[in-house]
């Protein structure tokens, strides 16, 4: 028996924040060192933190990396372990990222990069170099200082692998695991048996199957696969989900959390490298291919690393998988991603707009989680979690937080801002919620400063709006300017509407700022936001309303996948007025209600939620065009039309595939091609209308791969020609072919037109859903 012991970690580290890194990575290997093991491995940009984004194009930031490992290799934290540490090098004038592989107070060998993450929120390639030189190592001169520190010149540089006496170890970095020719493949043939991936790998809702599967994909031939990632928030919209984790020939052994409060949690394994070669060897193809393997380049370390045969060895045995469904996920992620964001800002706390309604009642849930998670972590004997919650909270003379509720009272916020239009369901439901989470509660009415700016408006134009229904506007009655409202057009609902939301977001701000001070408390509070990922797509809140905030916890995920949040929620956080809340309709009540009609969301938005949740997968996970769009939801109507509808599940990772079968199986059965077809085009013609509002949307957690997400993610023109003349046609056409209906083309709205382009001025739009 060969045996090895290996540590792997998931790290919090901030970005630009050398000294919390650098703490982080000695405490990681002084507990590998502790627990017996030999290799340690890291996340990705370890010592930077990942998301640096352009502070990796300053030289100063390589200069401190170098500076933070050359501490690291004068102490005694590398005498007898292989670590492997992630930073920014300077190779000449190009830029790597890099896998620093030390031992024993020595440099081994600098693995670069050499498949760069460069989609979706990644953008490696404007700050990296790709290293493309497979052929052989060169020969890297070290920086004079970490020269004289370590007396050492050089170092090997490039792909390849450590030869030590017993074993041969290579790195993989993140992205290459993915990519068509992956390197522990060829790496195996050259005998390669312990694969190091260090990762710097986002959460996003039915992700970590994936990852997982090609950790065990890449050893069922045998070998050891380690995979490292960064844990929590770092400075930016995105939240690392650790999962840190060790595959033998094809299975788990150990696997860390995916979401944790801790800065620095060791996932450490023992293994048979026996087992591996074992299974080599029983593989005949194997075997073949490895017989005419193209050599790759190594390094000869004259270090053993493996123990010798003990009888009271144990080995760590095959594990069941840890997965959290979606519903944990949405309290989790966003929970841990809250409370790293309130440690480091330097804020008080948070306060929330909460209306009643599913939005806004899911992020004080996902608060509340945030308060029992801190909780639980301090009853667990984290020392870290208790001081930043003592010092977050003000707690004095050695008392710290022992209830979520009591915590909860003391850095969160939330406000009821309602106006004749809103309703005392919503009013009573946002009450009972906050009781439940234990925030700082406050009712307010604003309709006497909803009535301020109007009588601004009329002093300044002689004109007042009026709401598009005939009402009775109770606060103009009282204020004896006119005894009743007609109806009036649309700009002017939409108007007064829109002045409700903008006043709730300075309002919000105002009592954010100076809360605190009434209540004698230091510091500041962060707003915090409650739109979904599809008001987003299809523009569904006002620009600078509520939706504007310092930061949103649910501003990437669904509404349907909320829904199941609050269902969840409901039951296993304890907040019990949340299945309430989940069945009524969604209403932003920013209309009169009246007996015969209340305002609704879809019927606003003039399609649904679900229907939604397919336009945003079709547009950018399929990044099809509104003709391509049309084809696919035609299709899928002519497939599954005669067939058993799928039944949404939020479980399932096709789950754009089973709401496009869902959706249109229910289409199929009341929409001819003409009526999809102006679905289609609905959608596109909001989508464009709404785009420049995705230039202001407030930072957002990142969570699912259709969002809309303007500044990062979903990189889009925000001004387009909202007609869409050229695509629709085609659709029409395309229609035309089907049934021979002549769909009425308008070549022109009037709504929403602005010169020729059709699009509406800054700020205008749809109402935002909820307070």
């Amino acid at each position: 028996m060969r045996l090895l012991k290996l540590a792997t970690c998931n790290l919090n580290q901030w970005a630009m924040d050398f000294n919390c890194n650098l703490k982080h990575i000695k405490e990681s290997i002084t507990e590998a060192k502790q627990a017996g093991a030999v290799i340690r491995l890291g996340p990705e940009l370890e010592v930077t933190g990942y998301g640096c984004e352009d502070h990796f194009l300053e030289l100063d930031t390589v200069t401190h990396s170098w500076e933070c490992l050359k501490e690291i290799l004068v102490g005694d934290w590398t005498d007898g372990i292989l670590c492997s540490i992630g930073m920014p090098v300077l190779k000449g004038s190009e830029r790597y990222n890099c896998q620093i592989l030390c031992m024993n107070r020595k440099i081994l060998m600098i693995r670069p990069k050499m498949w760069l993450a460069n989609d979706g929120n990644y953008r490696e390639l404007r700050w990296f170099t790709a290293w493309k030189h497979r052929d052989q190592l060169h020969d890297f001169v070290l920086p004079p200082d970490i020269s004289e520190a370590i007396s050492q010149k050089s170092v090997p540089f490039g792909y390849g692998f450590i030869q030590f006496q017993d074993t041969a170890v290579a790195a993989e970095v993140c992205e290459e695991l993915f990519t068509p020719v992956r390197p522990h493949d060829e790496l195996a043939l050259n005998g390669v048996e312990v694969f190091m991936n260090a990762s710097g790998s986002h959460h996003q809702l039915r992700k970590l199957d994936i990852r997982l599967e090609a950790f065990m994909g890449a050893t069922t031939r045998g070998g050891v696969y380690m995979y490292s990632n960064h844990q929590g928030c770092d400075g930016g919209r995105l939240y690392y989900d650790g999962c840190s984790a060790i595959v033998v020939n094809g299975e788990v052994i150990a696997q860390g959390s995916q979401f944790s409060l801790k800065d620095v949690e060791l996932v450490v394994a023992q293994v048979d490298l026996d087992a591996v070669a074992s299974l080599r060897g029983f593989t005949s193809s194997f075997q073949e291919q490895a017989s005419c393997k193209t050599s790759v380049p190594s390094v000869a370390a004259p270090y053993s690393l493996c123990q010798p045969f003990n009888l009271k060895a144990t080995l760590s045995s095959p594990m069941k998988i840890n997965y959290h469904c979606p519903e944990e996920e949405i309290a989790f992620g966003p929970g841990c991603w809250l409370w790293d964001y309130l440690r480091r800002s330097g804020a008080s706390g948070y306060l929330l707009p909460l209306s009643g309604g599913a939005d806004s009642s899911s992020v004080a849930a996902i608060v509340g989680c945030m308060c029992q998670l801190v909780v639980k972590e301090i009853a667990n004997g984290d020392e870290q979690v208790k001081a930043d919650a003592m010092r977050i909270g003000h707690y004095t003379d050695g008392q710290f937080p022992t209830d979520s509720k009591e915590l909860a009272k003391r850095i969160f916020y939330t406000v009821y801002m309602g106006t004749e239009n809103s309703s005392d369901a919503t009013r009573t439901r946002a009450k009972v919620l906050a009781d439940e989470i234990g925030s700082w509660h406050l009712n307010v009415s604003i309709d006497g400063v909803v009535s301020a700016f109007l009588s601004l408006f009329q002093t300044l134009t002689g004109k007042r709006p009026c709401y598009k229904h005939c009402v009775i506007y109770s606060v103009i009655l009282k204020l004896g300017f006119i005894s009743q409202v007609d109806g009036g057009s649309n700009i002017e609902n939409l108007g007064l509407q829109n002045i409700q939301a903008r006043i709730r977001m300075v309002l919000a701000f105002m009592l954010a700022s100076l809360l605190p001070w009434v209540h004698n408390k230091p510091g500041f509070y962060l707003v915090l936001g409650s739109s979904n990922v599809d008001e987003g797509l299809r523009g569904y809140l006002t620009k600078y309303d509520c939706s504007s905030a310092d930061i949103n916890p649910i501003g990437s995920i669904s509404k349907m996948d909320l829904r199941s949040f609050l269902k969840w929620a409901a039951k296993h956080l304890g907040y019990s007025s949340l299945a309430e809340i989940e069945a009524a309709p969604p209403t932003a009540e920013l209309e009169p209600i009246r007996s015969n009609y209340s305002q609704l969301d879809e019927v606003d938005m003039g399609m649904t939620y679900e229907e939604l949740s397919v336009y945003g997968r079709l547009r950018k996970i399929y990044r099809l065009g509104p003709v391509s769009m049309f084809k696919a939801c035609f299709l899928f109507h002519f497939l599954y039309q005669e067939i058993t509808p799928f039944r949404y599940n939020t479980l399932t990772t096709e789950v754009s595939v089973v709401m496009l079968q869902n959706l249109c199986f229910r289409w199929g059965s009341t929409l001819t091609p003409s009526e999809v077809a102006e679905k289609v085009k609905h959608f596109f013609k909001y989508y464009s209308i709404n785009r420049h509002k995705m230039t202001v949307l407030t930072p957002s957690y990142h969570a699912e791969s259709y969002s809309p997400e303007d500044n990062r993610f979903d990189l889009r023109q925000f001004l387009y020609n909202v007609r869409w003349p050229y695509q629709f046609r085609k659709i029409d056409k395309l229609v035309e072919e089907v049934n021979g209906d002549k769909v009425a083309f308008e070549e022109g709205s009037q709504e929403g037109k602005s010169g020729g382009m059709g699009v509406v001025a800054a700020g205008a739009g749809d109402p935002k859903a909820g307070l």
